[in-house]
């Protein structure tokens, strides 16, 4: 288990937009005590989302930014969310409170996400699929509101 904390997420990208393109993503993930880097891989087609993952920790995540800046690439999407994790079969259950709601993660293989999905007493119809990026856009959009950076106030 990990307790409450606040993560402030910076997705980066070239001006040509180079790793959306490709449906990847460059994350650097800022919380107390830890910073991370990601890179992720197009999301393969399946019932829930698949993705190639390379994460590992860095030193100082906002110095990480400034030296992926000076590489050529640029954050365009900040959101923030609270995030609770705890272990259920096997899999990791995260819970994020975010902005614009509070959306559950569960992450293991497939057998083990649809057991724990289940003992939570949801199903395949219940799996959302979509980015915070795109949840985010969407409530915006809902809204009438310009969409930036999904940050609290």
């Amino acid at each position: 288990m990990r307790e409450r904390r606040l993560q402030n997420d910076c997705l980066l990208d070239t001006a040509g937009m180079m790793l959306r393109q490709q449906r990847s993503a460059l994350r650097v993930r800022i919380e107390a005590g830890r910073s991370l880097v990601t890179f992720k891989g197009p999301v393969q087609p399946a019932a829930i989302k698949v993705r190639d993952e390379i994460e590992t920790d860095v030193g100082d995540g906002l110095l990480l930014i400034k030296l992926l800046e000076q590489l050529g690439f640029h954050p365009w999407f900040r959101y923030q969310k609270y995030r609770e994790e705890f272990s259920i079969g096997g899999c990791v259950v995260a819970v994020d409170e975010t902005p614009v709601g509070t959306f559950v993660e569960i992450e293991g293989d497939e057998r083990g996400i649809a057991a724990v999905a289940e003992r939570l007493g949801r199903g395949p119809a219940d799996y959302m699929l979509q980015s915070y990026h795109a949840l985010y856009s969407d409530d915006c959009r809902r809204r009438g509101v310009a969409a930036t950076h999904m940050l609290f106030t």
